[in-house]
């Protein structure tokens, strides 16, 4: 394995941690997130991308979404959930299916959407494409969805 390689895995790896120990970690399972967001009084935040060809997906991750800042503030108000639909990557049939009907219900024609919703589902809104500004644009955009609720 080359150094490169080490790097981007211990970079991943505390990425990793410091979502974790701020309570922000993305969930794949729509129902098991709704469950969450209800029992901790949260709003869920949807993130659908394609992670491994999107460049402007990737792009946010790098700026936005895995930067200390908007982890600590999802950890405390929000239930993060990846709708995930990658070329290279696998996933389970079950998974897909779940992905695709999650985007069926939210109407989704881009890629990135970043969609904020009640514990039930109900989308309070939505930003599709890229977003400048790193975490302090996306955390100013979900607290104008909050108040518009």
């Amino acid at each position: 394995m080359n150094l490169a390689k080490l790097v981007r895995i211990a970079c991943l790896t505390a990425v990793f941690a410091v979502a974790s120990a701020m309570g922000a970690e993305w969930k794949t399972d729509f129902a098991a997130a709704k469950a969450d967001a209800k029992k901790d009084g949260k709003l869920l935040f949807l993130d659908f991308t394609g992670s491994d060809w999107c460049p402007p997906c990737m792009q946010m991750k790098k700026d936005t979404l895995d930067k200390p800042e908007f982890l600590e503030f999802a950890g405390k108000q929000l239930v993060l959930v990846e709708v995930d639909f990658p070329r290279r990557k696998s996933q389970t049939a079950a998974q897909k299916k779940a992905n695709q009907d999650l985007a069926t219900k939210f109407n989704i024609e881009g890629y990135p959407t970043f969609v904020l919703a009640t514990a039930e589902g109900k989308e309070l809104g939505r930003h599709v494409g890229y977003l400048r500004g790193g975490p302090d644009a996306l955390m100013a955009k979900i607290k104008e969805w909050q108040q518009a609720k």
